[in-house]
């Protein structure tokens, strides 16, 4: 048995290494909250993670655009900002000018959304604010699994059953009604621009409702309950609520806009692809994304080449500030209210 004696200078020893360790731990502890400003390496190491992620998830997008510039020098050098304006899209004369293809696109956009929006509207309006418990989740299900079904199955519908249907009822009937303006001039063949917003209006549908719901839903119940108290009906308390949340809805019709600008394969299959600018929804049309998947194995030039990449190098840059505009639109609504409750 040791004695008393050692046991002392044994419990000594042990209590100086263990205060060294403490005053050295807590001096690497001082040391990493002045520097990084936190002391756990795990924390750390998690926070420096995520901010990795996070900035490159935004350089990757600098590097695509850069990509696509450095890729199209050669037409931005020839053409200039002539490519924008210009009406030609001839490949076999190597003549290229977007301004067709950037009409058609925003042009069946547009007319997809003007299908899309009453739908979606009354969708989320219907989710958010008439819906029983019951139906509401099936529905809402129901309404965002048409997001996740493929393009080119869209396409193929609308080959075999929406564009016939268009060719031999619709499209005479509103020629019929319709004589004079614009809008229902020429051959009714069924593929054009109509077969196209009307393709692209179910597409963006999932879009403009879930989130416009989402929207509608951090409308806090008190504008509702202050509503009723005042002897308000229900549409009027949800004429209330649409306009508290008018900022966020826009911001969900532009997200539908931004998906419908990029869509390629189903616009593709329907939109009669001849680069032409005409305001009848009876003719053709082309769109960018629809260009690109149409032509870029056929490019055999580089001037063809780089005039594609150009192209999309435009849709990206349009994509990416609609899609911007509509997030601060959305996250605006959001966070208003969340000051409003705070």
């Amino acid at each position: 048995m040791d004695s008393p004696k050692e046991s002392e200078i044994v419990d000594k020893v042990q209590n100086y290494f263990k205060k060294k360790n403490e005053k050295s731990r807590k001096k690497r502890d001082t040391f990493l909250k002045k520097i990084l400003g936190n002391n756990n390496l795990g924390d750390i190491f998690f926070e420096r993670l995520t901010w990795f992620f996070a900035v490159l998830v935004f350089f990757l997008i600098i590097f695509m655009g850069w990509e696509m510039y450095s890729h199209s020098i050669l037409s931005i050098k020839k053409f200039g900002w002539g490519f924008l304006t210009s009406t030609t899209w001839d490949p076999y004369s190597e003549v290229f000018g977007a301004l067709p293809v950037i009409f058609g696109t925003i042009f069946s956009s547009v007319l997809g959304l003007i299908l899309a929006i009453p739908l979606g509207l009354g969708v989320a309006v219907f989710l958010s604010e008439l819906a029983p418990p019951w139906l509401e989740k099936p529905l809402s299900f129901l309404t965002e699994l048409l997001a996740g079904i493929p393009s080119v199955i869209y396409g193929l519908w609308g080959i075999f059953v929406l564009v016939p249907w268009l060719r031999e009822s619709v499209e005479p009937f509103l020629q019929n009604k319709f004589p004079e303006g614009p809008f229902f001039q020429g051959a009714p063949y069924g593929f054009g621009m109509l077969a196209a917003g009307i393709i692209l209006s179910i597409m963006v549908l999932p879009i403009i409702s879930s989130i416009s719901r989402d929207v509608l839903k951090s409308v806090p119940d008190t504008q509702r309950e202050a509503s009723y108290a005042l002897g308000a009906t229900k549409w009027e308390v949800i004429k209330v609520v649409l306009s508290y949340a008018k900022s966020g809805l826009l911001g969900a019709i532009i997200l539908g806009l931004g998906r419908a600008i990029g869509e390629t394969m189903a616009v593709t299959m329907v939109i009669g692809n001849r680069p032409e600018i005409s305001f009848s929804l009876l003719d053709p049309g082309y769109t960018m994304a629809s260009v690109l998947a149409n032509e870029f194995t056929e490019a055999t030039s580089n001037l063809y080449l780089n005039a594609l990449i150009e192209l999309a190098l435009v849709l990206f840059v349009i994509t990416i500030i609609i899609n911007i505009f509509a997030r601060l639109l959305v996250w605006s609504t959001e966070r208003k209210w969340k000051v409003k409750q705070a």
